[in-house]
C-alpha cells in the first residue's frame, strides 16, 4: 500500500543511543626496585586492574591501577621472591567518531580489549632493579540520548497486508533452524 507525501507525517522519539568510540592502545615502563640483587627473571604478571572512565570534553579520562607481580631468583639462583609493585595510571582516549547533537552525553561504556599485559623483563644495568614493559588498550563508548525522526502516515496502516507484519505462523521452522544464534554484526562500519 502506498502513500502520498501528504499523507506522511514525521514523530521524534528520544532513546539512548551509542553516540562516541574511541580506542587506544598503549606502551608503559616501570621499574621495580628489588630487595635483593636478581639472578634471573622467572615470570612477571600484571593483575588486580580496576579503573574508571568519564568524559572530559572531547576524550575519554580513564584512571585506574593494576598490580605488578615479578617472580624472580636471587642468590645465586639459589633463592626465589615475589615483588609486588600498585601502578597508578590516567590515560586518555580521543574519540574518533563524536556526535555533538547527542543531549545528556556523561555515560561511558567502556571495556578493555586487552588488558595490562607483561611483554618484557628484565634486569636493568645496575642490576638491583628489573625494568617492565606493559602493554593494553581500550576501547569505549559514550551512550546519550538522541533524537531519531521516523516517517509515519496518517491513514491507518492495513496490519493485514503480506510483509507488513508477521504472524508466528507466517515463519515455518525449516527458514530459521540454519540460523547461528551466536551470530552477531557488531559494526557495520
Amino acid at each position: 500500500m502506498f502513500h502520498s507525501d501528504k499523507d506522511l507525517q514525521c514523530r521524534n522519539i528520544i532513546t539512548k543511543a551509542v553516540c562516541g568510540k574511541g580506542r587506544k592502545f598503549s606502551n608503559a615502563t616501570h621499574t621495580i626496585t628489588l630487595p635483593n640483587k636478581p639472578s634471573n627473571i622467572l615470570g612477571s604478571w600484571a593483575i588486580n586492574h580496576s579503573f574508571e572512565a568519564e568524559k572530559v570534553g572531547d576524550v575519554i579520562e580513564v584512571i585506574g591501577t593494576y598490580d605488578l607481580d615479578l617472580w624472580y631468583s636471587y642468590a645465586n639462583n639459589t633463592k626465589t621472591a615475589v615483588a609486588t609493585e600498585t601502578i597508578s595510571y590516567a590515560e586518555q582516549i580521543p574519540l574518533s567518531y563524536l556526535d555533538h547533537n547527542c543531549v545528556k552525553t556523561n555515560l561511558v561504556i567502556n571495556a578493555t580489549a586487552e588488558g595490562p599485559t607483561c611483554t618484557d623483563a628484565k634486569i636493568s644495568s645496575g642490576g638491583n632493579s628489573v625494568i617492565v614493559e606493559v602493554e593494553k588498550e581500550y576501547v569505549v563508548e559514550v551512550i546519550g540520548e538522541t533524537k531519531v525522526c521516523v516517517v509515519i502516515c496518517n491513514d491507518s496502516c492495513d496490519d493485514d497486508e503480506k510483509g507488513f507484519l508477521l504472524e508466528e505462523e507466517d515463519i515455518d521452522s525449516s527458514d530459521t533452524e540454519d540460523l547461528d544464534p551466536s551470530f552477531i554484526i557488531d559494526d557495520l562500519e
